[in-house]
């Protein structure tokens, strides 16, 4: 086959007709995109318009003249008293065609216009074939002329057909002079600044050095337009031309973003009024630009990026019509309340004995939206029968000026923990506390699609007080309580981590790798190095779902022995009681769980939990697991239920372990 190598394209601005501004908008995504609906449909009837006008040849196909030559000899009959015949496109009523003359025609044919036989013997049988009442020793209306007319037209090989009846001694010829269109010598396309090259080349590559078929011509005119279609991008063809030589001429319109803008609607009446957020705090969230093809799938993606914010309640970007074949994107937004108190419990699984049984009551106050900028103040306080954290967060989801979405956040805590995980057992030290104060500051910002990285410098003062407050730095084994000898032990960490999520749901992959370094920029300062990481990994079943978790973690240099990796729990072994298996400078702790629904939101679990302090709970400062002989490894299995609720998924399971104990454990939320 012939190479088509006279394809080129070249790009310029095409006005885009774009039905009028509507006088009012909903505040719906659905209704943007009938908005653009109507804007696609225009862009179609502009582009049937031109496709009437270039390959139907109007003038040629909806009224043509039927001549009647008669050389030898004059006879009485309807068709030769009339000299022409108009073709219309209007369908004429069944009774008129019933009522027409009838005309014997002993012979068709088909010639080219000037009524010589036709070069191409191939097209002249693709005429003859689309024929249908017009056949040898036939008798014709004029109606079934024009319908056969029409069919050697539509058969897409012909740009013009004329049939013309001659008087012979044997009777009337029809002849049908037909003009072919050219060959498909090349293609010029205008305006498609994002359909690709060679796409648009593969469309017409076989119909190189063919004869312009408009039917299939049609075709590859629908497959660009739908190229366009499957990515939500608003563009298609809009004009088609045949200039001589055989060049085919392709205009594309392409809307194009002229301007982007905000417009704050009251949440009770759905009328313009005036925000309380920055504009460009949501300009910038939108990824779709000034300059480039509008996308309805983008446009959605920009949608629910403002909606994740937490600051709108409602979102809808509405295209407008603008000059030059451009469209204007206006987001109309509902802003949420900014802030306000709110009050709660939950269950602290780190309390295992006591009346309360580690329930835990919280208070807080929260803004979303300070500055009108999406930052947010949170301030809370949680307590429970021990536990009771005091929590400040300022958080800038976005730093101003940085392209690279950076999230800022300073902390300040001040918090009191139960020591049981690590230094108890039932004969003593069950009351020990362990107090932290903490501040610093994290920036956190995406690497790539699905990563996530944080840094950041936190200072802690942390230490160990008995049940009636005092600070004590032995327990009852005389076993030391901090690795620097004093009241407390003071830390300044510098953090690192990266997240990898799949597709945020529980059973997806999850990789979490977690560094902190102990800077000991002071001498009582404590210097250490601790590496945390956890895996996770989901794998549907039929109808149940498999879950498989791995975590494990290591630590070097001198570090509280309160700080040491804790086994055992709700989150970790399960059949133990909370820290119970083992406390170690390392640890590992596998998972497996079978989950299965039941009835409605009710589902059953199997699991198996299986942990180790890999030897090292000696090596802990004082040997805290040792003293309380813990085992250091063990596992666990059993089963249980989870009921979604608005909390988050509730757990209840019971658990047996290696050593014969039973235990139920009650949870809320997924397991860390």
């Amino acid at each position: 086959m012939l190479q088509n190598d006279d394809i080129r394209f070249i790009s310029s601005s095409i006005k885009i007709p774009i039905p009028p501004k509507s006088p009012t908008f909903t505040s719906h995504f659905t209704n943007a995109t009938k908005t653009v609906t109507q804007l696609i449909d225009s862009f179609k009837t502009h582009s049937n318009e031109f496709t009437r006008s270039v390959f139907g040849k109007p003038s040629l196909m909806c009224s043509t003249t039927l001549s009647l030559i008669k050389p030898f000899r004059k006879r009485s009959s309807p068709i030769l008293c009339s000299a022409s015949l108009s073709l219309s496109e209007s369908t004429q009523s069944q009774g008129t065609r019933q009522n027409e003359e009838r005309v014997l025609i002993s012979e068709v044919l088909v010639r080219n216009k000037e009524g010589e036989e036709l070069e191409r013997k191939d097209l002249e049988a693709e005429a003859l074939q689309a024929l249908k009442a017009c056949r040898p020793n036939s008798a014709l209306t004029v109606s079934e002329v024009q319908d056969d007319v029409h069919r050697i037209i539509n058969s897409g090989y012909f740009c013009s057909c004329m049939p013309v009846a001659v008087d012979t001694r044997d009777g009337i010829r029809l002849v049908f002079q037909v003009e072919p269109n050219q060959e498909f010598q090349g293609l010029v396309c205008e305006g498609a600044n994002v359909l690709p090259a060679k796409y648009l080349e593969d469309s017409f590559r076989d119909g190189y050095g063919k004869v312009i078929n408009l039917r299939r011509l049609d075709e590859a005119i629908s497959s660009i337009n739908g190229w366009y279609m499957e990515r939500g991008l608003f563009a298609m063809v809009s004009d088609v031309e045949i200039l001589s030589g055989g060049v085919l001429k392709l205009n594309v319109s392409e809307a194009e973003v002229n301007n982007m803008s905000i417009r704050f609607l009251d949440r009770k009446t759905g009328e313009p009024t005036i925000g309380k957020t920055k504009p460009e705090t949501l300009l910038r969230q939108i990824t779709t630009k000034k300059g480039q093809v509008y996308s309805m799938l983008q446009g959605k993606r920009d949608v629910e990026t403002v909606l994740t914010m937490g600051i709108m309640e409602d979102v809808s970007i509405i295209p407008q019509p603008a000059d030059t074949g451009k469209v204007d994107l206006v987001m109309n937004v509902v802003e949420r309340p900014s802030g306000g108190f709110s009050a709660g419990g939950g269950i602290s699984t780190a309390i295992t004995s006591g009346p309360l049984r580690g329930l835990i009551g919280s208070f807080a106050y929260s803004h979303r939206n300070v500055f009108g900028r999406n930052q947010k103040l949170n301030i809370s306080l949680e307590r429970g029968q021990i536990d009771s954290i005091f929590r400040i967060n300022y958080t800038d989801p976005w730093i101003q000026g940085d392209d690279k979405r950076t999230s800022g956040t300073i902390m300040i805590q001040n918090s009191r923990t139960p020591g049981t995980i690590v230094h108890s057992n039932e004969d003593g030290d069950s009351n020990l506390t362990i107090g932290r104060m903490t501040g610093g500051i994290e920036l956190s910002r995406p690497i790539r699609p699905k990563w996530s990285g944080t840094a950041g410098l936190v200072f802690q003062h942390a230490g160990v007080r008995d049940d009636k407050g005092a600070p004590i730095i032995k327990d009852c084994y005389r076993r030391p309580l901090t690795a620097s000898g004093n009241n407390h032990d003071e830390t300044l960490l510098a953090k690192f981590e990266t997240v990898y999520t799949g597709s945020g749901d529980q059973g997806s992959s999850m990789f979490v790798l977690n560094l902190e370094q102990g800077l000991p920029l002071l001498s009582e300062w404590l210097s250490f190095t601790r590496v945390n990481a956890r895996a996770r990994k989901g794998f549907e079943i039929g109808p149940a779902h498999l879950h498989l978790s791995l975590f494990g973690g290591h630590v070097v240099g001198n570090f509280s022995p309160f700080e040491a990796f804790a086994i055992g729990g709700t989150n970790s072994v399960r059949g133990y009681e909370e820290g119970a298996v083992g406390s170690g400078r390392s640890y590992v702790v596998g998972s497996g769980e079978i989950s299965f629904p039941m009835l409605g939101p009710v589902e059953g679990v199997l699991f198996s939990d299986y942990g180790t302090d890999l030897g090292t709970g000696p090596t802990v400062p004082g040997d805290p697991a040792g003293a309380r002989l813990k085992p250091g490894s063990g596992y666990g299995y059993g089963f249980g239920i989870r009921v979604d609720s608005p909390l988050g998924p509730l757990r209840l399971e019971y658990a047996f372990n290696d050593k014969k104990y039973q235990r139920f454990h009650f949870g809320v939320g997924h397991r860390n």
